[in-house]
């Protein structure tokens, strides 16, 4: 450790230099302020925060001269240059801007900004300080962004600086708390869609604010916003702002984020998302929602309660995809010692009552469709039987309902369709492309593919055959009872 060294006060001529100095900081410090006005961050250290305390800090040191410009420890011209430095630092600092806008995931966009923001819904306009960035970005709040058929229905929203020559719009109504824009186009009303690009990245996007937070929701339909009003009031105290029916209002946020994060189909990922959430904490935020009581799969305690038998949910479908024995699947299960239930979901469903039949199953089985996006529901520790239509459908039943199983803490399993268990065999003879080569009508594009397996095929499962995959369903519940299995 250098000695303790007194210094002799400065010559007057360096009173100059001093006077130099501190008339430099003291500009800085008041276009600081100026920043720091109109780019407040209440919800986080900003970089314009940074920047005041590099100021600040400069500003104690003159301070700490007292008039004589020598700080004990350091020669005077050492100390001048350090002062110097922290206002170089300070400029650079303000000359620096960040994106506003950045790539997420290959799948979402997200455009962030803090300070004075004002958000004019009606001409899809977000407007910042100069600060923030010179140059206008534009994107469509929807986390699908590659998908050109589902962002047609979607509206571009621009984020754009106040400039010189034009005054910012005046706020009509000022917030205190940050607002998240997104859009409810694209395919929304399909139930897959509703929750892998909207509900689950809303989810990721604001729930580290804990309701503290405004939605301003672009391309609404007043269905889907009745249809998911429970769950967007678990995200939001507040009344929704329907962007396209605001009139000329301008609203005045501190913080404004467009666009939603995503991270996986029907899936949260906690090494990305604030503080960790998962899908346990989605599937928490369901339970509220929707006042489900099982959080587990497990039998009841009273003994004369038919939940003492595992429950068998069969989720029916209408036009496609449909399975040709349903009587007879129902049939076989109660054999088996299940209560079962058959259940058609479709966009007029009341989702909560829907939602509470789901968790009332201990097993779900039913073919791939929207309708299976219902496992979100289900209590852990539930099967879920997903019934895979013949054509080499392996790696879509894997990516939209096999993956995200796991995180809910559901144990998958697939029933794969075989040729004479579908009606293509009645539409096609066994030598054609559609049961050969498979791969070559893939190859034609989604809509080929589409039309022939998807919108073009029934099915009729051997009840042998189900049969042994239910037996092995009940073997993951602890239900503790011994099967039929004659």
């Amino acid at each position: 450790m250098k000695p303790h060294r007194t210094f002799p006060r400065p010559e007057p001529r360096r009173t100059g230099t001093g006077f130099i100095i501190a008339s430099m900081l003291l500009s800085v410090c008041i276009l600081s302020l100026i920043k720091a006005r109109y780019c407040s961050a209440p919800y986080g250290k900003s970089r314009e925060s940074s920047e005041l305390e590099i100021t600040m800090g400069a500003i104690r040191m003159l301070a700490a001269k007292s008039g004589d410009l020598a700080l004990k420890g350091r020669e005077d011209g050492e100390d001048n240059r350090l002062l110097l430095e922290a206002v170089s630092r300070d400029k650079a600092a303000m000359e620096v801007k960040q994106p506003v806008c950045i790539e997420t995931s290959r799948r979402s966009d997200v455009c962030e900004a803090e300070g004075d923001v004002r958000v004019r819904a009606s001409a899809r306009t977000i407007f910042v300080h100069p600060f923030l960035t010179s140059q206008e970005w534009k994107m469509k709040p929807y986390a699908r962004k590659h998908d050109q058929p589902a962002l047609a229905h979607v509206k571009e929203w621009s984020i754009r600086p106040f400039t010189e020559q034009e005054a910012p719009p005046s706020c009509t109504e000022n917030y205190t708390v940050p607002a998240v824009v997104f859009s409810v186009g694209g395919y929304t009303g399909n139930l897959f869609h509703d929750f892998t690009d909207v509900i689950v990245p809303l989810f990721i996007t604001s729930t580290r604010f804990h309701g503290e937070v405004q939605f301003v929701i672009a391309d609404a339909k007043p269905w889907w916003l009745s249809k998911f009003s429970l769950l967007l009031k678990q995200l939001s105290k507040y009344e929704i702002i329907d962007a396209d029916n605001d009139r000329d209002a301008v609203r005045c946020f501190p913080r404004v984020i467009a666009g939603l994060d995503f991270h996986k189909e029907l899936g949260v990922d906690p090494a990305k998302a604030p503080s960790g959430y998962s899908m346990t904490d989605f599937k928490e935020m369901l339970r509220r929602a929707y006042g489900l009581e099982r959080t587990r799969a497990e039998p009841s305690g009273d003994r004369w309660d038919v939940r003492r038998k595992p429950r068998l949910l069969i989720i029916s479908r209408r036009s496609s995809r449909v399975f040709l024995n349903e009587r007879g699947m129902s049939d076989m299960a109660m054999s088996l010692g299940f209560d079962v239930r058959i259940a058609d979901p479709d966009v007029t469903t009341d989702l909560g009552k829907f939602a509470r039949l789901v968790n009332s199953a201990d097993v779900m089985i039913g073919v791939y469709g929207a309708g299976l996006t219902n496992i979100v529901f289900l209590p852990a520790g539930a099967v879920f039987i997903q019934v895979v239509p013949m054509g080499n459908l392996e790696w879509l039943a894997r990516d939209t309902f096999e993956k995200p199983s796991p995180d809910m803490q559901i144990k998958y399993m697939d029933y794969r369709i075989q040729a004479d268990e579908s009606t293509l065999s009645d539409q096609y003879q066994k030598d054609h492309p559609v049961f050969a080569d498979p791969q070559s009508i893939h190859k034609k594009g989604w809509s080929e593919l589409s039309r022939v397996y998807l919108e073009n095929q029934d099915v009729k499962p051997h009840l042998g055959r189900l049969r042994i995959t239910l037996l092995e369903a009940l073997k993951f519940l602890p239900h503790g009872r011994k099967t039929t299995t004659q």
